[in-house]
């Protein structure tokens, strides 16, 4: 069986608020923490020239994140973004964007949330469970 996330309740609330404030658009962004764990989703604009079918993470976004990690803050986990049409699972554009570096993804549609390793061979389901403490 592979790694167990672990997810704040916060962050899953987060998701599905910024979801819903994004639609018809697409949201995404940041989840930032370390190790399996995460511990906040930091909202970034979507900067896709068609939102409401793509999303492009603002690169400021993520080279302040980078700068932030270096600087002995919280590592760059993965990515999150919405899925207005309600399909849950990777896009075929998705999968096209896909770099195979591990990092998690999180998508959210209809006020769900699936989580996703991007593995060489392709997304991979993961498994969750709160952090909460």
């Amino acid at each position: 069986m592979g790694m167990v996330l672990l997810v704040t309740s916060g962050t899953i609330a987060t998701l599905i608020e910024e979801a819903q404030r994004a639609y018809p658009r697409e949201c995404c962004g940041l989840l930032l923490g370390q190790g399996n764990q995460i511990a906040l989703a930091q909202p970034a604009a979507n900067v896709h020239p068609e939102p409401e079918r793509h999303f492009e993470l603002d690169p400021g976004a993520l080279i302040a994140a980078h700068r932030a990690a270096r600087g002995g803050g919280l590592e760059i986990i993965g990515y999150y973004h919405s899925h207005p049409n309600g399909l849950a699972g990777p896009s075929d554009e998705d999968r096209a964007q896909a770099s195979g570096d591990l990092r998690t993804w999180a998508i959210v549609a209809d006020g769900v949330v699936s989580w996703w390793r991007d593995c060489p061979s392709g997304f991979e389901p993961l498994s969750t469970r709160f952090a909460d403490s």
